[in-house]
Formats: structure tokens, sequence, C-alpha cells
């Protein structure tokens, strides 16, 4: 089971989502903020500066964790050192892939099977997959889709029962899927729903990364890329098959970066952001405006 006070080293963490304290303190470990952003962003709440400065304080007064200056800047009284910058190599990957009974976790539906792929030192070096019982139907078409049935998972345990190996895969490694949005937004709803918890950390999407590598292909689809890099998928739209060929995929996708000396988490995430310049428009004489 996890330790909970274990160093991450900026890799995905796991906290109670309880207190508004504890929310403010988590988020100030990420740097300092002002109160008004502490109000709207962190507490939730809007209004007038006077009113949003009232409420922090009140909940951070006496808090002794945090300390404030005259321009009402909070931060941490005893600052978290810097995460030391680590090469793509060194880092930690988790690479996950769910299964679900439909695409949205806050309509309802939920998770039928979580893989998770370690890559460390540019390999596979683990992996765990696990069917869930998702204590609800599957619909008729996304079982065609996954293959995934209700008989299948009847006997499966519910999330709440997987969810400490699941924490164990996840915690201190950075989180890897293909569409991450997706695989993280299900994983955060079951993680609230069985422990109470909230998951935070580095995300990579394969999907984004590939888009900015390979900008040539029509498709940078999961089946499109394993056939552009020869990859083999043994069962499309199932987790374990489809989260060890995302992690050759990163694998691949890494070997590419290299080439273009980006080597370290900070390049990639500006690789990421930055936008493809826009054509410019040619200047036309003033008396075209009207035409």
């Amino acid at each position: 089971m996890i330790d909970w006070n274990q160093d991450t080293g900026g890799g995905l963490e796991l906290r109670r989502g309880g207190t508004l304290l504890e929310r403010v303190v988590a988020a100030l470990a990420h740097g300092p903020l002002h109160t008004t952003k502490i109000a709207e962003t962190v507490l939730g709440i809007r209004g007038e500066s006077r009113a949003l400065a009232a409420a922090v304080f009140a909940l951070l007064g006496s808090e002794t964790r945090v300390v404030v200056d005259g321009l009402g800047i909070w931060s941490l009284s005893v600052p978290i050192p810097p995460i030391q910058p680590r090469s793509l190599i060194e880092e930690e990957w988790v690479v996950v892939d769910v299964e679900t009974t439909g695409g949205a976790p806050e309509r309802g539906h939920r998770v039928t099977e979580v893989a998770a792929v370690w890559v460390s030192q540019g390999r596979i070096t683990d992996r765990f997959c696990t069917l869930v019982n998702p204590e609800r139907r599957i619909p008729s078409m996304i079982s065609s889709l996954t293959g995934i049935t209700d008989a299948m998972v009847a006997g499966a345990p519910p999330f709440r029962d997987v969810a400490p190996r699941v924490i164990d895969a996840l915690r201190g490694r950075v989180f890897v899927a293909h569409n991450v949005a997706f695989d993280w937004r299900f994983l955060c709803s079951e993680m609230d729903r069985s422990l109470g918890y909230e998951m935070e950390g580095r995300q990579l999407c394969t999907v984004r990364l590939a888009r900015k590598l390979l900008p040539h292909l029509p498709s940078r689809s999961l089946g499109a890329l394993a056939d552009y890099f020869g990859l083999d998928i043994a069962s499309r739209h199932r987790a374990l098959d489809d989260a060890v060929a995302t992690a050759q995929l990163l694998i691949r996708l890494f070997d590419m970066l290299a080439e273009r000396q980006i080597t370290d988490w900070r390049a990639v995430d500006g690789l990421l952001r930055k936008r493809k310049p826009r054509p410019r428009r040619r200047a036309m004489p003033r008396w075209m405006d009207s035409a």
C-alpha cells in the first residue's frame, strides 16, 4: 500500500479531497498564489475583492503552514525545494488505458477494465491489468466494441477493491495515455467515488505528441500509429493490449524527440504548447475593402 507522505519526485500524487484548507495547501505546493486566485480557482467562490479576501483570511489566517505578504500573495511557510530537472530517459512513466461503459463519467459511466504499463529507461518494465465490475449494465454497443460483457465482469472486483493496486501503479510516475483526458477523467472519477482521493500530476498525451512529431500522417489514432511504426495490437479496445501498444509508441516518440534534441519534460511541454504560425494575409489595396 502507498506511503502517502512519500516524495513523488514530480510524478502523480493522490490526495484526500476533503477540506478546503488541504486543497489550498496542496495548490500552494506548486507556487505562490494571490488571495483572489485562491478564492476563485481553489475555493470556487467569486465576488467583490474584499469579500473574497475575508473568506481566504478566515480560512488561512491561523494556519501555520502558510504565510502572506503585504500584496496578498500566499505561499508555504516552508517552501518545497524545486524538483531537479531529469531527462526523459530518467523519468518514470505509467501508460494507462481504461475500458468503460460509455464516454462520460459525469453521466454515470464506469470503468470495466484498467491497465497500467510501466516505462523506465526507455523500455517496458512491468504491467498490470484487471477487469472491473462497473456495478451497472454494459450497453450492447460497447460490448461489441470491446468484447467485454456483463458476464465477464460479474465476478470481477468493483473499483474500490482494485483501487489500492491502481494507486501503486500510478503514484510517482508521469501519467500517459492515448487521448489522455479520457482515461484521466475516468480514473479521477473512480478514485473520488471509491476512496475520496483527488489525482494531480503531470500528464502526457501521445495523440498530441504524435500530432507535433508526425504532422504528415492523415490520422493519429492508435491503430494508424501502430501501423506506421509496425506495432502489433493483439486485441484492439482491450485495456492491456492498447496500453502496451501505447507504451511502445511512447518509446518510439521519445526516439524522435531525442533526434530533435528535446530531452526533458520542460522541452516536451514547450513543444506541445507551441502553436503553428498562422499564414500571413496578403495586404489588399484600400479600395478593395468594399469589394
